[in-house]
């Protein structure tokens, strides 16, 4: 049984930074597509950037476009995501995902459903 532990969240004013972590372990396959969601209170699970097939595929949601960057080690078993310029609605739980085919069909990846491995998410609060 695979896992992915997540690590990096915290509190920080608008316009500051934090770098996420997610570790995998025990996966053979299913770390071809790795992600970053988040869940504000009362709001449902969003994606907000994607990696696969080490490295050929990224994309990110509009809204953290041009301030995160989502990057993979090259034996696919850890995903960082660097978020600058952080605001106060990027606060929420952040989760790993990871999926073997979740990020190749374009835009099916920013649906929660489409990932069968999550971790147990780490909180990112800004302040303003």
């Amino acid at each position: 049984q695979g896992q992915l532990v997540e690590s990096g969240g915290g509190s920080v004013q608008a316009g500051g930074s934090l770098r996420l972590f997610c570790a995998a372990s025990g996966y053979t396959y299913s770390t071809n597509c790795m992600a970053w969601f988040r869940q504000a209170p009362g709001k449902e699970r969003e994606g907000v950037a994607v990696v696969g097939s080490g490295g050929g595929i990224t994309e990110y949601f509009d809204s953290v476009k041009g301030r995160f960057t989502i990057s993979q080690d090259n034996a696919k078993n850890k995903v960082y995501l660097q978020m600058n310029s952080l605001k106060p609605e990027d606060t929420g739980m952040y989760y790993c995902a990871a999926d073997v085919s979740a990020c190749t069909y374009p835009g099916v990846w920013r649906v929660a459903g489409a990932w069968n491995n999550w971790g147990q998410g780490t909180l990112v609060t800004v302040s303003s």
